[in-house]
């Protein structure tokens, strides 16, 4: 078997890009046969070389070949080759978790920190114990800087990504009620995000920090190396003017920034990216114009017109802690007509009916002009004022919304990804 990670290094640089996927275009690329629950990786390395693999990676001793690398366990070589690979960058590696906000910040940050560095980032939501080691991977010598985004639903999650990246620096965005399925509780949550602070402590790293989060500000008092945002005696400060929707805001220099983004708790995220990209250097005015070009896409805080609608489309997840923000955002929106559809939270565990109940108390003392529940357990928000309209599936929502046309409306979308929302924006 060959498990010497040097060899397959030296093999790793003669090739593009690394794959996981055999359905994909490869182009030189070495491929990793995964094992998945249901399915042995080794059986697609043939095809992934039959599409323009260099090598493959697999766990079948009757492969070997040339190019046909055998391995005990191709998940923990993938690891392995990536945390190799680290070990040989000098570069500044950023390491982004928390319970909501990640990907916004991560981007933000990116469309910071690009304006003077050819900067790597996480793409899409590789963000767990696969995609963090193939975001390690692509980067090559000419990047300067990396942005690694790190999920997490359970204890000793971030601890293997953060031995993996190894991060010189990190920031958590927030703690909160998500995944509590698989962390058990809010202290749970904190314990499993705090792996990230405990590894820049350990290695000496930096870690950017919300000083208007005393959670977060109790988790990081053993770490030496602060840098603060966003209160007027901080590293960097700024100030929310408003979200109405949009997010507009006050840098440390008095200059008023409209931005794209929705919800005041977007601030936040763009407040860290600014502070970064203060950090190492990006000029002030170079920064505010990646925030205000920053548009989200992928259902996160999108704004659309649709006929007499004002769509926020955030149905790209959705947990209780970013639930009870999104609703008071809207809450406090100066808009003539307001509709809000919720659908349920995933990955709740034993908390969903309490969790789901709770988000109906928060909706009760709002004053939306319609409030539409779906899902199996947003019954028990429903269950709070029975003026509120429930729906237990999606296809029955949609057959009301045909025949009740919502119009001339600021409407809010969310829910989990399971659930699928986005697909109600042809409704209305």
């Amino acid at each position: 078997m060959q498990n010497n990670i040097e060899f397959l290094y030296q093999r790793y640089l003669e090739c593009r890009h690394v794959s996981t996927d055999s359905r994909a275009a490869q182009d030189q690329s070495m491929f990793f046969a995964l094992n998945g629950p249901n399915f042995k990786g080794a059986k697609f390395a043939e095809m992934a070389l039959e599409k323009g693999a260099k090598y493959a990676v697999v766990d079948d001793p009757a492969m070997a070949s040339d190019n046909v690398f055998v391995v005990e366990d191709t998940l923990q070589t993938l690891q392995d080759l990536a945390r190799h690979h680290r070990r040989q960058l000098s570069i500044p590696i950023i390491g982004i978790t928390g319970s909501n906000g990640k990907t916004t910040t991560k981007e933000l940050i990116h469309a910071v920190l690009s304006q003077k560095f050819n900067t790597l980032y996480t793409q899409g939501n590789l963000n767990n114990h696969i995609g963090v080691p193939l975001t390690l991977l692509r980067i090559k010598p000419e990047h300067e800087m990396a942005i690694i985004e790190m999920g997490a639903n359970h204890i000793g999650e971030i601890a293997l990504l953060s031995s993996i990246a190894m991060p010189t620096h990190g920031m958590i965005t927030n703690i909160g009620k998500a995944h509590l399925e698989g962390f058990g509780s809010l202290e749970g949550v904190a314990r499993g995000k705090s792996e990230l602070y405990v590894h820049l402590l350990e290695h000496g790293g930096t870690v950017f920090i919300n000083t208007g989060n005393e959670h977060l500000m109790r988790m990081s008092r053993r770490i030496e190396n602060k840098v603060t945002y966003p209160a007027q005696e901080d590293y960097y400060h700024s100030e929310l003017l408003e979200a109405s929707p949009y997010v507009v805001y006050k840098d440390e220099e008095g200059n008023v920034v409209h931005t794209q983004l929705v919800g005041s708790y977007n601030y936040e995220n763009m407040a860290a990216a600014a502070c970064i990209g203060k950090y190492f250097g990006v000029p002030l005015q170079k920064a505010n114009e990646a925030i205000a070009g920053y548009s989200p896409v992928n259902n996160r805080s999108q704004v659309l017109k649709q006929d007499s609608n004002t769509i926020i489309l955030d149905a790209y997840n959705a947990n209780p802690t970013s639930m009870a923000a999104a609703v008071r955002n809207f809450g406090s929106m100066n808009a003539p007509k307001k509709v809000v559809i919720l659908g349920d939270m995933f990955e709740m565990g034993a908390e969903s009916e309490t969790e789901h109940r709770t988000l109906g108390e928060v909706l009760n003392k709002q004053a939306f002009d319609t409030v539409i529940l779906c899902g199996k357990d947003m019954k028990y928000a429903a269950e709070v004022n029975e003026n509120f309209l429930y729906f237990e599936t999606k296809p029955e929502l949609q057959t009301w919304l045909r025949k009740n046309p919502v119009a001339e409306s600021y409407v809010l979308i969310k829910g989990s990804r399971g659930m699928g929302l986005e697909t109600l924006v042809e409704e209305l």
